[in-house]
């Protein structure tokens, strides 16, 4: 792994997707859940909603890093709260 040069921060970011994929997985094991059509024009189930908020959180990080030269903790704030109201409403 040191030919990948990881940071701490790093490690603590691609850990804490790991750890939200199990609690993911384990909550769609004892709860599977409904497909529903909320914010999002189509229909979508909670892992669905969580992958578009994973993927649309890098595309939050990406323009962060391009068009301001604000803090990346701005850019990690935004997306929790993104991610969290896509999953509750999306």
């Amino acid at each position: 792994m040191k030919w990948m040069a990881w940071t701490q921060t790093t490690a603590i970011f691609f850990g804490c997707i790991a750890l939200l994929l199990v609690v993911m997985t384990i909550w769609e094991i004892t709860s599977p859940s409904i497909e529903r059509k909320g914010l999002l024009p189509m229909a979508t189930t909670r892992g669905d909603r969580l992958f578009i908020g994973l993927l649309s959180s890098a595309y939050i990080h990406l323009s962060f890093l391009a068009l301001t030269e604000w803090s990346l903790w701005i850019a990690l704030a935004a997306s929790v709260v993104w991610v969290a109201g896509l999953i509750r409403w999306g």
